[in-house]
């Protein structure tokens, strides 16, 4: 399909504000002025007939946005629902599940720190326990998958069966450092190891190719407006028809849940089971689809716009393809000319799978030591925190910068408004921050090191 519009700094007025430069896309994503248009015109549908909008034309709406995302997953529509983020999505799966004593959870400890606190979180007040998967990056993409596999059977076995990795929870992207992990191979592996896959794809549809009906994982969530320019927030859930049934309840719990028998709430009359039935029009959908339709009265309008998002994608940019090929080179491109401007490296391996996105990793020239010019152990993250600041305030940016085994690094997210001429202006930037940080212009008046 033809693209109309070029992408770069003439599409840039489609999505941002002024002279306002979004080095950061994948932390928050945004959507074209068209998709907005589409969103406002249904809030406005909403709140001028709120009754005849949520029973009779939000439903319809929903069922055209899940089927337009499942197709682009290549997934069956009835094993696809909206939540209102990946968090979320891994929090249902996870809180929805019924642990026994000996399962285990594991995970890499790049794992996403909200979801690495939701594990911990069910460690404490269920019975499942909690293991890490150590691996540092850069990394081959065999070695990581060896060391899952290594680390599944090893736990597997050394309690004489005791205790079993239940369910393994990997990325498609880590969030940071921003790098494409093997999922696809992971996947499999599960599969060959009788273990549950549950991937946190917060960085994947309109990112890179999903092909789910092909790699069929256990459970998968990704954020719709990260990539796919749907607005904030919107995640799809896709869980397998063999697996609904361990999913019990959707977050919060709603109409669509329905008891277990011995908890069913009896009839103070008739001492039978109560039947609780919704203030809704019937639903049509599965049981497991019905339990996400409604989960109380919130502005869910965003969802209904996936099918504006995809037009856009497709009319105005040439189609899926086309944006990924754009954003992946410019992240190959920029990424190299930034760690030139800045003197440093990007994070990559010998294969280079980990840069097969829209993110690169730039090492800044600054380290953690007690030399002159260096910043000491203690105001590491003061430094981390100052940095973002005077992005915004002195060039109305943001620099998504963090620390990764005791060294910082710089986080671009390509995107089809952004030219490599962007990313340079970034490393220029954080080059004089840098320089400034090791001249100790970041400590505030009165405070010293």
């Amino acid at each position: 399909m033809a693209q109309m519009i070029p992408f770069g700094h003439s599409m840039r007025k489609h999505f941002l504000s002024g002279s306002h430069c979004n080095l950061n896309h994948g932390s928050f994503g945004t959507s074209p002025e068209e998709v907005r248009a589409t969103l406002h015109e249904y809030q406005s549908q909403l709140e001028s007939q709120p009754d005849i909008f949520i029973r009779y034309t939000y439903p319809p709406l929903l069922e055209k946005a899940r089927t337009a995302t499942a197709s682009l997953l290549n997934v069956p529509v009835e094993e696809v629902v909206f939540v209102p983020n990946a968090t979320t999505g891994i929090n249902t799966v996870l809180r929805g599940m019924i642990f026994e004593d000996g399962d285990l959870i594991v995970h890499f400890q790049t794992v996403y720190g909200a979801i690495e606190k939701t594990v911990a979180y069910l460690a404490e007040t269920t019975k499942v326990e909690k293991e890490m998967i150590e691996a540092r990056w850069p990394i081959e993409d065999d070695t990581l998958v060896q060391k899952f596999e290594e680390k599944v059977k090893k736990l597997n076995t050394e309690s004489g069966g005791r205790r079993k990795v239940r369910l393994a929870i990997f990325d498609t992207i880590v969030s940071m450092p921003g790098v494409r992990l093997p999922f696809e191979r992971l996947i499999a592996k599960c599969k060959e190891l009788n273990v549950l896959s549950m991937v946190d794809g917060a960085h994947g549809i309109g990112h890179i190719p999903l092909d789910l009906g092909k790699l069929k994982p256990d459970f998968f969530v990704s954020n719709l407006h990260k990539w796919l320019f749907v607005p904030r927030g919107a995640c799809v859930l896709h869980v397998p028809v063999a697996n609904q049934h361990l999913i019990r309840s959707a977050l919060p719990t709603s109409w669509g849940f329905i008891p277990a028998l011995k908890t069913q709430p009896s009839s103070s009359h008739t001492g039978k089971p109560k039947e609780i039935t919704s203030p809704l029009p019937a639903s049509s959908q599965s049981p497991f689809v019905a339990m996400f339709d409604f989960v109380g009265t919130i502005d869910n309008t965003n969802y209904l716009c996936v099918p504006s998002a995809l037009s856009f994608r497709s009319s105005i940019c040439g189609g899926e393809d086309e944006i990924m090929s754009y954003s992946i080179k410019l992240a190959l491109e920029g990424g190299d000319r930034a760690a030139e401007i800045l003197g440093t490296e990007v994070m990559d391996n010998s294969t280079h799978t980990l840069r097969n996105c829209a993110f690169a990793m730039i090492r800044l020239p600054i380290e953690i030591g007690d030399e002159k010019g260096m910043v000491k152990e203690r105001n590491k993250m003061a430094v981390t925190q100052w940095i973002g600041r005077q992005g915004v305030e002195e060039w109305h940016t943001f620099f998504a910068t963090g620390l990764y085994k005791e060294q910082w690094w710089w986080r671009v997210s390509a995107q089809i408004y952004l030219e490599v001429a962007d990313v340079e202006w970034g490393a220029e930037k954080l080059k004089e921050l840098c320089e400034r940080v090791s001249r100790g212009e970041w400590l505030t008046e009165g405070k010293t090191e």
